[in-house]
């Protein structure tokens, strides 16, 4: 149970640590009521529930950035609160985070971007195939990657899907100089892979079973499939290439 909602719902487990820090704090803060006279204010409240829901998030084991999420969201509450924010602003931030996360709620993939030197080793990878070779990018972000390929493979035929809807338009306005690049609003599930030489994406544990069942019924032999950081379960990388950033990222690799 606790292993599906890590990898399908980690919100669900956010919710839950933020339940639980809540439950704690106002425990600790009646118990130090009745045994002494100290009251602590309500930001010092507010830091250390934002400081136990990211260790109980740790526990649960969400990743990294769900553990500043933790930590941040009941002062960022307060910060609002104590600013006097017009109601439609909430909305306004709201619809912009959908917008952006689309992915999170549909496909279990929040929006991971390409650093510049994964790019980088990405394309001087892609130099030993032939330079009109066949692309996609699943979850294509905001477009650094295929805006990369596209300049340094002008031969190559480069696609990306996305369903985030702003994240969708700024990828596409991005490729748009690049005629050997297309951006299309569509799932990566309804993306044929057949015509493509390399499928590549960083998406995030959830949906990686599933994608290399779909990768061996669509991807012709001889064709690659390349994972940023997120491994198939169960079927070991052919080629791993370390990136040594911040993210410990690696770019993995399946001949098929």
């Amino acid at each position: 149970m606790l292993e599906t909602l890590r990898l399908r719902y980690p919100a669900v487990l956010a919710l839950i640590a933020q339940c639980l820090a809540l439950v704690g704090v106002a425990a600790a803060l009646l118990v130090a009521a009745r045994l002494g006279d100290w009251r602590p204010t309500l930001w010092q409240a507010a830091v250390a529930q934002g400081a136990l829901a990211a260790v109980l998030g740790h526990w649960l084991g969400l990743r990294r950035w769900w553990l500043a999420l933790n930590l941040a969201f009941v002062p960022g509450l307060l910060v609002l609160q104590s600013r006097e924010w017009p109601a439609w602003w909430f909305l306004a931030a709201f619809l912009l985070l959908l917008l952006i996360n689309w992915n999170s709620f549909r496909e279990r993939v929040p929006l991971y971007l390409s650093g510049a030197d994964t790019r980088q080793r990405l394309s001087r990878r892609l130099a030993t195939l032939p330079e009109d070779f066949r692309f996609v990018d699943l979850g294509c972000g905001l477009g650094g990657t295929l805006a990369q390929l596209a300049r340094d493979y002008p031969k190559a035929r480069l696609v990306g899907v996305e369903t985030a809807p702003l994240v969708f338009l700024l990828a596409w306005l991005r490729c748009l100089p690049y005629r050997n690049c297309t951006v299309r609003y569509r799932s990566l599930w309804r993306e044929d892979l057949s015509c493509h030489d390399v499928a590549y994406c960083f998406l995030s544990p959830a949906p990686m079973a599933e994608l290399w069942a779909k990768v061996q019924r669509e991807m012709r032999p001889g064709s690659l499939l390349i994972s940023n950081s997120f491994e198939i379960p169960g079927v070991p990388a052919r080629e791993v290439i370390e990136l040594n950033d911040w993210r410990d990222s690696r770019l993995l690799l399946w001949h098929l």
